[in-house]
Order: structure tokens, then C-alpha cells, then sequence
């Protein structure tokens, strides 16, 4: 039985990679200091015998006893709400974190996937974006923090690749939504969920104009797993390039929740991106990968999914952790 290592698995996506690895037949270590994860994500999958889980900082020296093939690196915080919180930590698991991933698949001869982002490309001045992009990013303002952490990780990776021969992998991940997002967490698709279900108008912030790319998680989740076992070691976009703006995104909101709430509009963010759609036209060639979920059926099972939590999940604070100033 193979055997992945896949860092954030409490997370979002490390979560549902761990369910899709555990579907494929492999034994599953989720590594996860649980300051952004959430232990519910993964408790479902305690009980199995090729399932084990390490809380643990990533940032940290690593050590995992037995053979790997694959490691995946996806710890990190991914929301602005927690990046601008955690700025340190943000750049310590780009950092710190990559480099003992680097070295674990080294001694152990492991093949390393890490989780780039389109963040990458900053604020672009080309559209949709592409590999061959090298991006805008202002690597002193508030969002540099994850930003650079992501392109140094990047950086990092291709030197392992290239020095020390190790197998590498790099995955640029655009607007991904689905099941186990955290309806606090920030980013625009739950929070206008939430404001919905609480009764509370959307809040667009500068004129709604901005675009995204929202990409369902299964759909991610394959585009990942044909990546990682690929021959191809520079990055590769895996997003949806179904583009839309903000304003018209908060419009379909209401239109799917029935509920009657007006769009509000507050300033835009310091470093905010204007634009954001990927050029797939690599994962179609390399991967024969593109998205299969239309964001109408994706946006009903995330719906589905926020309606069936808790009450008092739907009225935590927008923010509702306090870390430690590391």
C-alpha cells in the first residue's frame, strides 16, 4: 500500500485529498497543527487502519516513521482574514514548512506536490493568467505576506527539483468552493452565504466590478491527483476559467438562497486583485483535465452543505480564533 503525507489535512482541501487518497487505496498520514484545520473534517476517517493523523506545526522538524511515495503540502493559511492575522505564521509554512517537506521526500525518496496559488500572479496585468505569467505582487503590502510565502515556496520546490533531483510537482490553485469551507473564514463565497442565511445584506466590497473564478472541490481534487502523477514538474493552473464578477456573483447568491437582501458596497482592500481567471490551456493538454461541475450545481451542494451546520456555526464571529504571536 502507498503511503502520502499530506500536510494541512484538516483543512479544506487537505481534508477532501485525504478522502480521494483513502478512496485510491493508499495508507493516509494528515499532518495538521489545527490553526486554520478543523478536526471534524477529518474524524470521519479515524476509524480506518490506513488512516493516521499527526497534530503537528509543519514549520516544525518533521518526522514520519516508515516509507512515503507522495507528499502534499497544503498547510497554510488561505483566507485573508486569517493571513492578515497570522502573518508570520503565513510565511513560516511557506517557508520553514516547505523546506522540511523538501527535505523529508529527499531522505525518503518521495515525490512532493505543493499548493501554489494564483496569488501568485498578484494583481494582473495579464488576462486570464498563464504559467509563463511572472505576476504583480507587492511584496510589502498586507496580502505580500501570503503571496511571497506561496512564491518563495514555489521558488524553494524547483530548486530541490533542480539541485538535489528531488520529484516535484506544483499545483496554482484558483477560487475553489465546496463542502467543509469554514462560513467565517472570509473569503467571498461563504461569507455571502452566511450574510444570507443570517438575514444580513451582502457585502460587496469596492463597486463589484473584480472577477473570480470559482472552481467546484471535486473538480480541484482530480485536476490535483492527475498532476501528482504526472511527468510534469513546472507549474500548472488547475482553476475554472468560468469568469465572474463579484456583483453578479452576490446576485446569484440571492437568487439560489430566495432570500431578499440588498449588495452593499464597502472600499476595496489594499492589494486587492482586480481580475482573476486561469488559462487551463496546460492541464488540458498535460492532464486531459478540465472542470466538469457548473457552478449552479456547485453552489446548490455548498448550500445545502452551510444550511445543514449548527445554528451557532452561523453566528460565530467573523473571527473567532486567537493565535499565538509567533
Amino acid at each position: 500500500m502507498k503511503r502520502v503525507l499530506i500536510t494541512g489535512g484538516a483543512g479544506f482541501l487537505g481534508s477532501h485529498l485525504c478522502d480521494r487518497f483513502i478512496k485510491e487505496g493508499y495508507h493516509v498520514i494528515a499532518m495538521d497543527n489545527l490553526i486554520t484545520g478543523d478536526i471534524r473534517n477529518i474524524e470521519h476517517l479515524f476509524h480506518l487502519a490506513n488512516f493516521e493523523f499527526y497534530h503537528h506545526d509543519v514549520s516544525k522538524f518533521i518526522h514520519v516513521p516508515g516509507n512515503l511515495d507522495y507528499i502534499l503540502h497544503f498547510a497554510s493559511p488561505a483566507s485573508p482574514i486569517d493571513y492578515l492575522k497570522i502573518p508570520i505564521q503565513t510565511l513560516k509554512v511557506g517557508s520553514l514548512g516547505i523546506h522540511n517537506c523538501l527535505g523529508l521526500a529527499r531522505v525518503k525518496g518521495a515525490r512532493v506536490l505543493i499548493a501554489s496559488t494564483s496569488e501568485v500572479y498578484g494583481d494582473p496585468t495579464v488576462h486570464p493568467q498563464n504559467e509563463e505569467y511572472w505576476g504583480n505582487v507587492n511584496p510589502v503590502g498586507p496580502r505580500g505576506v501570503y503571496d511571497e510565502a506561496k512564491r518563495f515556496q514555489e521558488a524553494m520546490t524547483m530548486a530541490y527539483h533542480t539541485y538535489h533531483g528531488v520529484e516535484t510537482r506544483i499545483v496554482r490553485i484558483f477560487n475553489t468552493y465546496g463542502p467543509r469551507m469554514r462560513l467565517n473564514d472570509g473569503r467571498v463565497l461563504p461569507a455571502f452565504i452566511g450574510q444570507a442565511l443570517r438575514g444580513e445584506d451582502l457585502t460587496v466590497f469596492g463597486d463589484g466590478s473584480q472577477t473570480r473564478s470559482f472552481c467546484y472541490v471535486d473538480d480541484l481534487v482530480e485536476g490535483i491527483y492527475r498532476l501528482l502523477l504526472s511527468d510534469y514538474a513546472y507549474p500548472v493552473n488547475v482553476g475554472n476559467p468560468s469568469e465572474i464578477t463579484i456583483k453578479e456573483f452576490g446576485e446569484e447568491i440571492i437568487k439560489l438562497t430566495g432570500t431578499k437582501q440588498q449588495l452593499i458596497f464597502k472600499d476595496l482592500p489594499t492589494d486587492d486583485p482586480k481580475q482573476r481567471q486561469p488559462d487551463i490551456t496546460k492541464a488540458k493538454a498535460i492532464l486531459d483535465w478540465e472542470p466538469k461541475v457548473t457552478r449552479e450545481e456547485g453552489l446548490r451542494i455548498t448550500y445545502d452543505y452551510f444550511k445543514s451546520l449548527p445554528e451557532e456555526e452561523l453566528y460565530k464571529a467573523a473571527y473567532h480564533r486567537e493565535f499565538n504571536k509567533q
